[in-house]
């Protein structure tokens, strides 16, 4: 039998365990705000940094501020920055909780200015790394640079395997409706159709809010200058693969040299391969930009890592204008004529080493040019000329596609249509 008295003995246990709840839900939080470094140093060889959870006022150690933070995604990736001529990424080896199991390490040089980390492949582990980034109290990232580098899938009609893109608008092209091809209405190009719309050529009613960011486009315009004094690396396998694509003017940039090119990037999760998915997704990228962005790169990861980024300037701890997106040619996201998506899915990875040995090469340009022209011209950050953030205008600002600012217009979020749960 319940008694009144054990009624009473709830009621007054109720707040405390409202609190500890409180507590649980934010325990990974608290955790990394009451970290700090335990710096060991070795006689000879690299500075391993690995962090214990102590009482922040017991031990405060000086942050580390980049100038340039290299955001990989997996192995080889990575390893193209380590031993390198240019500096020594190794120099200091930073174990940071939350990071991927498979990565768990930060790497920087011995001063600090040039930073790199691997995030694991995918939105979630992209997403999950980076936010522990921006919370570690190991780091300063107020001024930092976020390079992101890695390879990608190339559209055939805008750039070539080999070449370096960079890209003002990432677009989440999969976050949509899809049916089968097999189901799909016989008038369709595509399966895929935005979320509350009732054909592929409607704009989304219905927005996440990660469905496209804009990054400073006067900052990638430094960039692309920046990396176009590289020399990329090219091949006689990749020249050979790429004349498949000549046959057909539409291609002509496919059947190119491997160059620097200002276009877009779609994040998928699915690794895909198709003529009709490559121009599906062309629409989807201008479609969602009001026909301004051009698609040009697939990969896994951009949008996720824009979103934890985006979260890290709301709270004051990144500034959301100075990330460039950089990826580089690996693969054709659809076949050359007479070749089936399958075949080009599973065709050997001609274009994979240049692709990746291009991001050190281009890639290093852009870090000795901020490095180089810090106290002239980025210290203080490069003006943005255009809108810069995502589709709601969370960070202020009119997004120049989309419903415009959510938040400046005051619109309850109902009026955004997000799915209900």
């Amino acid at each position: 039998m319940k008694t009144a008295s054990s009624k009473a003995q709830r009621q007054r246990s109720a707040p405390l365990e409202t609190m500890l709840m409180f507590l649980l839900s934010n325990l990974w939080q608290l955790a990394l705000l009451a970290t700090v470094a335990a710096v060991v140093l070795p006689r000879d060889g690299p500075v391993n940094e690995v962090l214990h959870l102590q009482p922040l006022e017991a031990s405060s150690p000086k942050k580390i501020k980049p100038k340039v933070f290299i955001f990989s995604m997996y192995d080889d990736e990575g390893d193209v920055w380590y031993s390198i001529p240019e500096f020594d990424l190794l120099a200091r080896n930073i174990t940071v909780p939350g990071l991927s199991p498979l990565f768990p390490d930060a790497h920087c040089t011995l001063d600090g200015s040039v930073c790199q980390l691997t995030t694991g492949e995918g939105e979630i582990n992209a997403a999950t790394t980076i936010i522990s980034l921006v919370l570690s109290p190991v780091f300063d990232l107020t001024k930092t640079y976020f390079l992101i580098a890695g390879v990608a899938g190339i559209n055939p009609k805008v750039a070539t395997i080999g070449s370096v893109t960079f890209a003002r608008y990432a677009v989440q092209v999969s976050l949509q409706n899809e049916f089968d091809a097999r189901d799909k209405p016989a008038h369709w190009p595509t399966g895929y159709f935005p979320q509350g719309s009732h054909a592929p050529e409607e704009y989304p009613p219905k927005l996440y809010g990660t469905e496209v960011f804009e990054v400073n486009d006067a900052l990638r315009n430094l960039a692309v200058g920046f990396a176009r004094r590289a020399e990329l690396n090219d091949t006689a396998a990749a020249q050979a693969y790429r004349a498949h694509y000549a046959g057909s003017s539409v291609f002509a940039a496919g059947a190119a040299a491997p160059s620097v090119v200002e276009c877009d990037t779609a994040t998928s999760d699915n690794f895909w391969s198709g003529t009709f998915l490559g121009e599906a997704f062309e629409n989807t990228t201008m479609l969602f930009t009001n026909g301004t962005g051009v698609y040009c790169s697939t990969q896994q990861e951009d949008n996720a890592t824009l979103e934890a980024l985006m979260r890290g300037h709301i709270i004051g701890l990144v500034d959301f204008s100075r990330i460039i997106i950089m990826r580089s040619g690996s693969d054709f996201d659809r076949p050359y004529p007479g070749q089936s998506a399958a075949e080009n899915l599973f065709a050997d990875d001609i274009g994979y080493g240049p692709s990746v040995l291009n991001l050190h090469l281009g890639g290093v340009r852009v870090v000795q040019g901020i490095i180089d022209g810090w106290e002239e011209t980025f210290e203080c950050g490069v003006k943005p000329t255009n809108y810069i953030g995502d589709i709601l205008g969370s960070i202020g600002g009119e997004p120049d596609f989309g419903p415009g600012n959510i938040f400046a217009k005051q619109v309850k979020t109902s009026g955004v249509r997000r799915r209900s749960v």
